[in-house]
């Protein structure tokens, strides 16, 4: 089939329809606490990111409370984290920039957002929309892997992904349709085995697999 606008908005409807009112899955209470378990989250489950943020954020919630910690005690409980190492070391980074430039607060602009240690642009796209309400397109693994089986948008990167997304998505529904695409890949279209039989986009995508 090929993958016109009018497929592409036929699928968007139906991803609206199965996912509307999905949210993040990492747990957090304030808008430091979600920068910091979005950081962790790249390259580990959110899952595994929220048994790790249920025994830090109790006593370190904030980025005064995490350096006085030190680096040596935040690898310690972030241990069980996907490169650990690199991303204490970044974590206690940004938390000093907090501190010294912006009165421990979460800046609300992508581009003071991606001067953080260990904010890409997906941290920040996830940031800028969950805390801000601000339109962003975040494209994670699952956004990656899903919008180019379905034709949605096609990229070797999550960049080109990123810009083929907002040209296909209306842009008062980026942020939810970011949901939308994580959602479908976490419970229909995985990784390694796609369960296509039960797809409500089976019809219409060109990567089903009968």
């Amino acid at each position: 089939m090929r993958i016109t606008k009018a497929v592409k908005q036929e699928m968007l409807s139906i991803l609206e329809e199965r996912y509307q009112g999905t949210a993040t899955a990492l747990d957090y209470s304030s808008p430091f606490e979600l920068l910091i378990a979005v950081v962790l989250s790249a390259q580990c489950t959110d899952v595994r990111v929220n048994i790790i943020t249920k025994r830090l954020f109790p006593e370190y919630n904030t980025p005064t409370k995490i350096k006085e910690m030190g680096l040596e005690k935040l690898e310690a409980y972030i241990r069980d984290c996907g490169l650990y190492h690199s991303k204490a070391r970044n974590i206690m980074a940004t938390c000093d920039i907090l501190c010294r430039e912006y009165d421990e607060k979460v800046p609300e602009t992508f581009e003071e957002l991606i001067t953080l240690p260990g904010v890409g642009r997906k941290t920040a796209n996830v940031v800028l929309s969950q805390l801000f309400n601000i339109p962003a397109i975040a494209v994670d693994t699952h956004v990656f892997r899903v919008s180019n089986r379905l034709g949605l948008a096609k990229g070797d990167t999550p960049l080109t992904v990123e810009e083929g997304l907002m040209k296909a998505i209306p842009r008062n529904k980026w942020s939810d349709a970011h949901h939308w695409l994580i959602w479908h890949g976490r419970r229909i279209c995985k990784a390694r085995k796609p369960e296509c039989n039960t797809c409500p986009l089976a019809a219409l995508c060109p990567s089903k697999i009968l």
